[in-house]
């Protein structure tokens, strides 16, 4: 009898103990103590994103379709219409969208060149972090495609080069500016556009992109052959564009959408049948301010 309550009272000890830890373990659980208190750890704030959606200042750096060139007059850049930095209200600019017309007008800054290649941006962009903008837009590339020949185009490999050490100098003084990068547009849309003016292929024949634009009636196999490469050689700058952007968290690349836009004369200076008119410095200014906006990066 002895033996069998002290059996008893052992297995009670041992459901009790138990009993126990399960209850400790349900208040480990749900971090609540017995009295309705709490005892688990406070939530961790929400990151701060990486790219910033309203950047307060910026700069553009480029050639002559972020100067505005033959958009109001021939021959002449017109900076106040530039899809980038521009004033004019018909194309309500990246700046004039994300600062305000004021805001724009002081805390953006133009410093694209007409006939600049990609060799040439690392100047601009030394020269734009000196304003230590919160944002610098690139549109570049359509000058090295744009050459005397198909052969005389800029190499991947040099594109690439120009491209990655105007990123570094960028870098080397503002680690945090966003940039948003525009793809190379479609030079051979541009010809198939274009070559319906007799006027254009007039002003084309005065020596504007000869490697694509050049013998614009011909449809021979050398011309057609011609054109091939230089559409080759613009979807391989874009693929730079869009691989030295990725290594960058603070780099937005547009997903070739300036590229892919099925623009028509309409969006063409009449001027030269070849520069963005007001309003495809509009439609530029639309693809960039999606861009930069989106929630998300485009992929």
């Amino acid at each position: 009898m002895r033996n069998r309550s002290h059996r008893s009272r052992a297995v009670l000890a041992v459901a009790a103990a138990a009993a126990l830890l399960g209850v400790a373990g349900c208040d480990a659980g749900d971090g609540s103590s017995a009295s309705g208190g709490t005892t688990g750890a406070r939530p961790s704030p929400k990151p701060t994103p990486v790219w910033d959606r309203s950047p307060d200042s910026m700069a553009a750096v480029g050639d002559s379709i972020t100067r505005g060139f033959d958009a109001c007059s021939v021959l002449s850049d017109c900076p106040e219409v530039s899809w980038a930095t521009g004033s004019d209200p018909q194309v309500d600019s990246l700046a004039v969208r994300l600062l305000g017309t004021a805001g724009a007008a002081e805390r953006s800054w133009n410093y694209a060149v007409t006939g600049a290649r990609m060799a040439d941006l690392p100047a601009q962009m030394a020269r734009a972090a000196a304003r230590r903008p919160e944002l610098v837009t690139v549109m570049a590339g359509a000058n090295d495609a744009c050459r005397s020949s198909a052969s005389a185009m800029t190499s991947v490999a040099d594109f690439r080069a120009g491209f990655q050490d105007a990123m570094d100098t960028l870098r080397d003084t503002l680690p945090k500016t966003q940039v948003y990068v525009s793809s190379v547009p479609d030079l051979k849309r541009l010809w198939s556009e274009g070559r319906g003016s007799a006027l254009g292929k007039q002003v084309w024949k005065l020596g504007i992109c000869p490697s694509m634009l050049g013998d614009a009636d011909s449809l021979n196999t050398a011309a057609t052959l011609r054109r091939g490469q230089v559409q080759d050689r613009v979807k391989a700058y874009n693929q730079v564009l869009r691989e030295v952007c990725a290594k960058d968290r603070r780099c937005r690349f547009d997903g070739n959408a300036v590229f892919d836009f099925r623009f028509g004369t309409g969006q063409l200076s009449h001027w030269d049948w070849f520069h963005p008119s007001r309003d495809g410095q509009a439609r530029l200014a639309e693809i960039a301010y999606r861009t930069v906006t989106a929630r998300e990066p485009v992929t």
